[in-house]
């Protein structure tokens, strides 16, 4: 938590001058997010005020066809963890738009919004079990900019449990910043928990350079990347 608290404090000094936060969602950040929550809930009321004015963050990721409102949406997530605790809004707490009319476009638009807002500044990345970051499924290469996806089985079944546990129902693409926008960060925390994640992680430590097969493994070019590991994630290492 100290380095996301750090980073709000620099958010503070520089206001909108400062890079956007990259966000990321799924199981892995909700203990991210309600610490962090916990401790900006600490502040005074003045900083707080201050931290809604300047909040400025994009996520990773949304479903495409799922209504904002959808419990199972990414923007639900979002307010759910963020939003409504720290009483941000919408505009400050970007989403992609994963009900537009045209949703290729509307990821050109969201790639384009994230380069004229500076890019990322810190960049929170969670690891699928196939080695995606954002919803970038293998193979991957390095050029790849904010894009529609069409999820693979293997990250269907991973995320069906807030499906009812039916892979079937989970949306068939997404839109996802690509690995460019992610590798542009001026830094990277990559948080990796639980046993399901510790053979990925393992293959991912073992490379000495990156592998379309392997998304995560681009990482590997970037000069500030920091682990998060917990000792069942890396149980394989």
């Amino acid at each position: 938590m100290d380095v996301l608290e750090q980073e709000f404090r620099q958010l503070l000094i520089h206001g909108h001058a400062a890079r956007p936060l990259g966000l990321a969602t799924g199981r892995t950040m909700e203990p991210v997010y309600a610490g962090l929550v916990r401790r900006l809930q600490g502040w005074s009321g003045t900083d707080r005020q201050r931290l809604r004015l300047v909040w400025s963050s994009f996520n990773l990721d949304e479903y495409i066809g799922l209504a904002s409102r959808d419990p199972r949406s990414y923007r639900a997530f979002m307010d759910t963890w963020l939003g409504q605790p720290l009483q941000l809004t919408s505009s400050c707490l970007r989403v992609p738009d994963g009900q537009a009319m045209d949703p290729t476009v509307a990821a050109e638009d969201y790639s384009r919004d994230v380069q004229a807002s500076g890019g990322i500044g810190l960049q929170l990345l969670g690891l699928g079990a196939n080695g995606h970051v954002g919803f970038n499924e293998p193979p991957c290469g390095p050029e790849q900019r904010c894009h529609v996806v069409t999820l693979s089985e293997a990250t269907r079944h991973q995320n069906a449990s807030m499906f009812g546990g039916t892979p079937a129902a989970v949306p068939h693409q997404a839109i996802t910043l690509g690995v460019a926008e992610i590798l542009a960060a001026r830094e990277i925390h990559l948080v990796v928990t639980g046993r399901s994640k510790a053979p990925i992680l393992a293959r991912l430590l073992e490379m000495q350079r990156p592998d379309p097969s392997l998304p995560a493994s681009w990482l590997l070019e970037h000069q500030r990347v920091q682990l998060w590991a917990d000792a069942e994630a890396l149980s394989l290492a």
